[in-house]
C-alpha cells in the first residue's frame, strides 16, 4: 500500500471502530486488519494504521511513553492520542489524531507564523498538563549518557516529562491550527526551557538558512523565535536562559547523534550517513552569529 502521512482518531465515545472492541468483561481487545503503511519520522519504522488504530513498536522507552499518555487521558488533555493496548505483536495500539500533518518535504503552510503561534499554545497547555505527572524516575531510561568529549549540560534540573520532539510531522493540525501532538518516543525529562528550545529548534527554525527545508527559508527565524516564546508564555527569568541552553544543546548534539548512530543504528544511522553530524556544526557556527539578535529577540529588547 501507498504509505500516507495523515492521522485520524475517532474521538472518544464516538463510532466504535472495528478494530477496538470490548469483550464480555469490558476489556479492550485489539483486533486485526488490514494494515496500511504510514509514514513515520526519522527514525521511526513499522508504524501501520489499522482501522481507527495506529500500531508501533514497541521500544525500551515504551513504558514511560505509555505512562504519559495514560496520564494525559486521565487529566482530560485533547491534545494527544490514547494509549489502546497492546496487540497481538506485541506493537503499542493508539488511536488516530484526525487532521493534517506535514511530510518531506515540508509544506508551504509549516511558514505560517500563526500555525507556529499555536504549535507553542499547544506545547504550553501540554506542559502545563504534564506538571503534576513530575519525574518517575523507574520509568526513565537514561538513553541519552554524557559521552567523552561532550561539553556538560547547562540545563536546570527536570520538572516534568516533555515531548521534546515538537517537529512539524508530530503536530496535528485540523483548520489551520495545531489540535494534537504525535510520538512521543523521545519524550524525557526537561524543564519549560528545554521544551522550548526544542520547539524553537524545528519552528524558528534556528538553524542555518542553507540547512532549512525549502518551505521555511524565507521566514525570519530570529522574530519567529520571539513570537513562539511569547505565545508559549514563558517567564523573564527563563528567557534568560535560552540562548545559553540552545547553543550548548547544539554542542552537545553532534555526540549524542554520533553515539546514537553507532550504538542504535538504523534512521540514527541513516540520519548521521546523510550528514546530520555536519548540519550540527553548522548549526552550532550560525548560533554564535545569532545569539546577540536572538538574546535580544526573546527577552523582548
Amino acid at each position: 500500500m501507498t504509505p500516507v502521512d495523515t492521522h485520524r482518531t475517532s474521538p472518544v465515545g464516538g463510532i466504535p471502530d472495528p478494530c477496538v472492541v470490548s469483550d464480555s468483561v469490558g476489556a479492550v481487545v485489539l483486533a486485526d486488519g488490514p494494515e496500511e503503511p504510514l509514514l513515520g519520522g526519522d527514525v521511526t519504522e513499522g508504524l501501520v494504521r489499522i482501522g481507527d488504530t495506529v500500531r508501533r513498536p514497541r521500544l525500551p522507552e515504551s513504558m514511560l511513553v505509555e505512562a504519559v499518555l495514560r496520564f494525559l487521558e486521565g487529566a482530560d488533555f485533547d491534545g494527544a492520542p490514547r494509549f489502546l493496548g497492546i496487540d497481538k505483536q506485541g506493537r503499542q495500539a493508539l488511536s488516530f489524531v484526525d487532521g493534517q500533518v506535514a511530510g518531506r518535504p515540508w509544506p508551504d503552510w509549516v511558514a505560517d507564523d500563526d500555525r507556529a503561534a499555536s504549535v507553542a499554545r499547544l506545547v504550553r497547555r501540554l506542559d502545563d498538563a504534564m506538571q503534576s505527572f513530575g519525574v518517575p524516575e523507574h520509568l526513565v531510561i537514561d538513553s541519552w549518557p554524557e559521552l567523552p568529549g561532550m561539553p556538560a549540560s547547562i540545563a536546570g534540573p527536570p520538572r516534568f516529562v516533555g515531548h521534546m520532539d515538537v517537529t512539524p510531522e508530530n503536530v496535528v493540525f485540523v483548520d489551520g491550527h495545531a489540535r494534537a501532538m504525535i510520538d512521543f518516543d523521545l519524550a524525557r525529562p526537561t524543564d519549560r526551557v528545554g521544551e522550548v528550545c526544542n520547539v524553537l529548534l524545528w519552528w524558528a527554525p534556528l538553524m542555518p538558512f542553507s540547512d532549512r527545508e525549502p518551505a521555511v527559508r524565507a521566514v525570519d527565524a530570529i522574530a519567529r523565535a520571539a513570537l513562539i516564546v511569547d505565545e508559549y508564555g514563558l517567564e523573564p527569568a527563563d528567557r534568560e536562559r535560552i540562548v545559553p541552553l540552545v547553543r550548548n544543546s547544539a554542542e552537545r548534539a553532534w555526540f549524542s547523534m554520533r553515539d546514537r548512530a553507532e550504538r542504535f543504528g538504523g534512521g540514527w544511522q541513516r540520519m548521521w550517513d546523510e550528514g546530520v553530524g555536519d548540519r550540527i556544526l553548522r548549526r552550532q557556527q550560525w548560533l554564535a552569529e545569532q545569539a546577540d539578535a536572538l538574546y535580544a529577540a526573546v527577552n523582548g529588547r
